[in-house]
């Protein structure tokens, strides 16, 4: 009895490579994330070192108050647009997240089905030589 097993196939089966692409997309959301948050300190930092400049660089108070009102309408303006590409890109990651997970779900059915799910059930139906139970 020379049974040969194709690793491709059981992994197939098994839904595993759905899982491996699962999870290098979700290695790239990390990254995209983190980018994300890496830009958003960006913004703040870049907003504190202004106001830092504004009140060094200005001796009238009221001159400092209207500038540190421009950088606070600029550094809103900024976090609105970096919430909008967060609300982006938490759409986009749930959306890819769903697919696999939806994928996933469809071969381990197709897997279920076929009786490559259950180890036992496929060496009983190879030890009867292929022949359903009656």
């Amino acid at each position: 009895m020379t049974d040969t097993c194709d690793l491709n196939t059981w992994l197939d089966s098994y839904a595993f490579t759905s899982y491996a692409k699962a999870q290098q997309e979700s290695f790239k959301a990390l990254e995209r994330f983190a980018l994300f948050n890496y830009r958003v300190a960006c913004d703040v930092l870049e907003a504190g070192m202004a106001h830092t400049r504004a009140a060094l660089g200005t001796q009238a108070l009221a001159d400092l108050l209207q500038k540190q009102a421009e950088l606070g309408a600029q550094l809103s303006e900024q976090l609105r647009v970096r919430a909008q590409e967060f609300t982006a890109l938490a759409a986009e990651v749930q959306e890819s997240v769903g697919s696999f997970v939806s994928g996933a779900a469809n071969s381990s059915g197709a897997a279920n089905l076929s009786g490559l799910a259950n180890p036992a059930g496929a060496a009983a139906q190879r030890a009867s030589g292929g022949r359903k139970a009656a």
